[in-house]
């Protein structure tokens, strides 16, 4: 089997975010261990960043040992302290400068990992997204997903960079001050050991609470993100109700909810913080007193004071961080648990090792097909038996709920039969490769979808190597000639956020010249005119047969004129198939789909 070079990229690049996916398989419940994998192959980057840290940082370590060197030889009055000053203060000048373009090679290695895997989990998160089975991604709300890419990754990128860089330099700066001390003085070394067990202390007794309280705030904002989407999508509904206060009460109460939540996180940090602060500078003080006692009893030089000062408020500064690093490393943390609840996710569609379709006739065959959604014990469609030849117009009619958009998501492959069996061209769907299948099919859903952009780049979406010709016939078939003629920008007229700047009709124009573009062998119609004025519809219509001269097309939708021409009509009630035939069969019979388009007039039926 052979590939062509975009699917050969593809999987190229899916294999380098397989890394993401394995990190969480192999370290199940630890979010540290899962992060660290996360970088892997880039740990070079961060022993060659440590590298340059220290000589860049190195001033900071020797600058008290010069100056007790200074102070020491100055109150000894050594008889070459000139010497001593000068030859120290020359060294700490030559450091200082070396800084400049050690600090830029220690962030240049520091950043590249970074910033390379915080892009790389969110495109990891993009792709699973896209592989993510429909019917499990309709329990996903979007809000929460759009928190996970862009809020939760931030989180893991900012634990990332506390992990792998600052607690990395407080742990160099920590081991260089005690090693220094050591070889100095063991009494002090001691005495520096002391806080130690303070601080594990400290992290212990906060460490839960900081966590815990940071997953609760953490599900506040994704609830309240997913429940800001649905509120901007029905301001229209809510004014058009004046509902207005009842929508604001709503989200003020989960507005305030999060700041309940995020109060509660800050007093937590807030009284981690300074409790830790409090102790220590307690022993900095206390750590004056010991060294000065020493110094007073001849058992140190008075320049060494310093020395010892300054290393302990190094070290008493780089405990501070390291503790004050526990509540970012907590919601950091709890990021990486959150993005894993999509990384985990096993319901995908995985069919890239299937053999790809190469054409697709559009025969279709239901063999006592049924389906029943997860987490149900009542099939939605049941014992569906149908045989579709290619070039065959189906519409599917029959009261709400009666399963027509449960066949239809089948047809897509969006959802697998979970009984019986469904085969396209003769190939069971359990065993299709749904990708390639997908790139012969074309379909128009009820609410038509269109992203930011021009007209022209709506209705060219995921196609290339259209000609002018074809796509002026395109324009002309779905009825949007007119439409672009009255526009002040023609085809290249921007729609705005999901199409908001055109009409219903006008959206759903673009949406059928979208899948007129594509040429596709099979064709899926769902309520496709339902935003069509009476003429508009019967040009469509016009132009819709015509396609289906050459394509297999099914059809739902309630106008008469949508349906009057298919081939068959399958009327489906409580998921059963009722009734099947052409219009003027099902008429003549006075049957189920009789009484419906009596019920409705004469003008339109139930759908």
């Amino acid at each position: 089997m052979t590939f062509s070079k975009d699917r050969r990229e593809k999987a190229f690049r899916e294999q380098d975010l397989d890394v993401y996916y394995d990190s969480y398989l192999r370290h199940p419940g630890s979010a540290l261990l899962t992060l660290i994998g996360f970088y892997k192959g880039y740990y070079h980057n961060f022993v060659l960043s440590a590298f340059f840290y220290v000589i860049k940082h190195s001033p900071v370590w020797l600058i008290p040992i010069i100056t007790a060197n200074i102070i020491n030889s100055i109150t000894g009055r050594a008889p070459d302290v000139w010497n001593t000053v000068l030859i120290n203060a020359a060294l700490v000048a030559f450091l200082l400068v070396l800084n400049i373009p050690m600090n830029w090679l220690h962030m240049h290695f520091r950043a590249i990992a970074v910033r390379r895997v915080e892009a790389g989990l969110r495109s990891a998160l993009i792709h699973k997204i896209q592989k993510i089975s429909i019917m499990y991604q309709k329990e996903l709300e979007s809000g929460r997903l759009q928190s996970k890419i862009i809020r939760d990754v931030e989180a893991v990128e900012t634990v990332s960079d506390q992990l792998f860089t600052n607690l990395l330099n407080i742990l160099i700066n920590v081991t260089v001050a005690l090693v220094v001390t050591v070889n100095r003085s063991l009494t002090v070394f001691i005495f520096f050991l002391i806080m130690v067990p303070i601080a594990a202390v400290l992290a212990w007794l906060f460490k839960n609470p900081i966590k815990s309280r940071n997953r609760a705030y953490r599900v506040e904002v994704e609830k309240t993100g997913a429940r800001v989407n649905e509120m901007v999508e029905l301001v229209p509904v809510t004014r058009a109700h004046a509902l207005e206060d009842e929508e604001t009460k709503r989200m003020d109460l989960m507005v305030s909810q999060i700041a309940e939540q995020g109060y509660l996180l800050d007093i937590v940090q807030t009284n981690f913080g300074a409790v830790s602060w409090c102790i220590f500078q307690l022993f900095q003080m206390l750590c004056l007193v010991f060294t000065a006692g020493l110094a007073i009893r001849g058992r140190m030089e008075v320049g060494d004071i310093v020395l010892y000062q300054s290393y302990f408020t190094t070290i008493v500064a780089q405990v501070t961080a390291l503790l004050n690093l526990i509540p970012i490393i907590s919601k950091g943390l709890e990021s990486v648990n959150s993005v894993g609840e999509i990384l985990n996710v096993s319901d995908i569609e995985d069919d890239m090792l299937m053999e790809p379709l190469s054409e697709v006739r559009g025969e279709f065959e239901f063999k006592n097909v049924s389906y029943r959604y997860p987490k149900t014990d009542k099939n939605v469609v049941e014992g569906i038996d149908l045989h579709v030849m290619p070039g065959e117009t189906v519409a599917f009619t029959g009261m709400s709920g009666a399963g027509k958009t449960t066949i239809l998501n089948m047809l897509v492959g969006f959802c697998i039969p979970t009984e019986g069996v469904l085969t396209i061209d003769g190939v069971d769907v359990r065993t299709l490769n749904l990708h390639s299948y997908r790139e012969h099919l074309a379909m128009v859903p009820q609410e038509t979808v269109l992203f930011s952009g021009t007209i022209r780049e709506n209705i060219l979406y995921g196609t290339d190597g259209i000609t002018e010709d074809e796509f002026d016939k395109v324009i002309r078939e779905s009825g949007l000639s007119e439409v672009i003629a009255s526009l002040p920008e023609g085809i290249d007229t921007m729609v705005g956020e999901r199409g908001e700047k055109l009409s219903g009709g006008q959206r759903q124009r673009i949406s059928i010249a979208r899948a007129l573009i594509r040429h596709p062998s099979v064709i899926i119609l769902d309520e496709a005119t339902s935003a069509l004025d009476s003429l508009s519809e019967k040009e469509v219509t016009g132009a819709l047969d015509r396609v289906s001269e050459n394509c297999t097309r099914f059809i739902v939708a309630h106008r008469l004129e949508t349906v009057r021409n298919a081939d068959r009509i399958v009327v489906l009630d409580h998921g059963k198939v009722v009734e099947s035939g052409s219009f003027d069969e099902l008429i003549d019979k006075k049957g189920y789909f009789y009484r419906m388009k009596i019920g409705s007039g004469g003008d339109h039926y139930a759908a």
